[in-house]
């Protein structure tokens, strides 16, 4: 199979005129560029899994809009407008707990909104160039996150991650998993614990894949297993992404990251949340601000199962993320550096400076 690190996870084909994502949903068995056009095929793409990943969401939704952008055929910029907002609108409903959507795809209405006195032609360009920024601007705030985070570790330590927030939920080097694609630049070697991650295991399937990917000590655990390894003195830090940060520090990250922090917290196993300022939701004042998405139940009781794994008709509840409560974070990552408590004041000043 192909290496997936020598592949941008999600890109503009300016060739094909689509947005490229890396199917992940066939990973780890087989490795397939998707290249989507249709607004309908982008959606589901997001919808479904194809693409995950906060900041890989938000990159896909940005390229997204502007390939509909391409589509309205009126020069007339109110009824192209009235065109382009709905189907912001709509790619806006794929998911709603990843802030990262929401926010790239705002800055995209804004690139046209803003240029309203120009011809439609000209602010079809501009969205071009603010989809392609916010695609270079990933890779660089993943890779300012990684150096933060390999401050804080050393050459030889473990380091537990739950989920998959890797080069596969962004452009490039991912947030969490970021730290450990630097380390390994300079010849580190850590040994990398990655959460199964259920119902969905993408901990198993993609961050044990970008792991041995780039030939690090890799070991994938059951998500029950954490208190064990951690027991054993075997993890001196624990990393997990971020697709939603209150304005509190309370962390939503994909379910289990909760349990997870609590666990370190008893172990006194530093637990660090890499978060771009993309992700920072000051309207959220704590975790409980946050809409937490459900998932079908059919992933818990029949998905990667040869068979049914539940009785006909039982209850299922699946939510898809968790909050951290800001008490057991020891510290947020941003690409500006490292954030410790109190977060309040320190969030908000961060996305203050970020807004001028």
């Amino acid at each position: 199979m192909e290496n997936i690190t020598d592949y941008e996870t999600v890109s503009l084909d300016t060739e094909r005129g689509a947005l490229a994502i890396i199917d992940q949903t066939k990973l780890p068995g087989s490795f397939e560029i998707l290249y989507l056009t249709k607004q309908e095929d982008i959606h589901r793409a997001i919808r479904t899994l194809q693409v995950r990943g906060a900041p890989a969401i938000g990159v896909a939704a940005a390229i997204g809009l502007y390939l509909a952008a391409l589509e309205i055929d009126s020069d007339v910029y109110e009824v192209f407008y009235g065109k382009f907002k709905a189907a912001s609108d709509y790619l806006a409903s794929s998911r709603p707990t990843a802030v990262n959507l929401f926010w790239a795809l705002r800055r995209m209405e804004e690139a046209a909104s803003r240029n309203s006195d120009l011809p439609v032609p000209r602010i079809k360009e501009l969205l071009r160039a603010e989809a392609v920024s916010i695609h270079d601007e990933d890779i660089r705030v993943c890779r300012a996150i990684g150096e933060h985070g390999l401050s804080l570790i050393k050459d030889g330590d473990g380091i537990l991650t739950h989920c998959n927030a890797g080069q596969l939920a962004t452009v490039k080097y991912g947030t969490a998993l970021a730290p450990i694609y630097l380390g390994r630049e300079k010849g580190y070697n850590f040994r990398v614990f990655t959460d199964e991650t259920r119902p969905l295991l993408q901990g198993s399937r993609l961050s044990s894949l970008e792991m041995s990917s780039i030939g690090a000590d890799t070991t994938v655990i059951c998500d029950s297993m954490a208190s064990s390894v951690m027991k054993n003195g075997w993890v001196q830090a624990v990393f997990v992404g971020c697709d939603r940060l209150a304005a509190n520090g309370d962390a939503c990250n994909k379910i289990g990251t909760s349990g997870l922090a609590i666990i370190a917290k008893h172990y006194g196993v530093p637990f660090y949340v890499c978060a771009p300022t993309s992700t920072i939701d000051i309207s959220a004042r704590s975790g409980a601000d946050i809409v937490i998405e459900e998932r079908p139940p059919e992933e818990v009781t029949e998905m990667w199962f040869k068979e049914r794994m539940a009785p006909e008709g039982v209850k299922v509840y699946n939510p898809a993320f968790d909050c951290a409560e800001n008490t057991l974070v020891t510290a947020v990552i941003t690409e500006h550096g490292v954030i410790r408590p109190p977060f309040g004041e320190k969030l908000a000043e961060l996305c203050s400076r970020q807004e001028k």
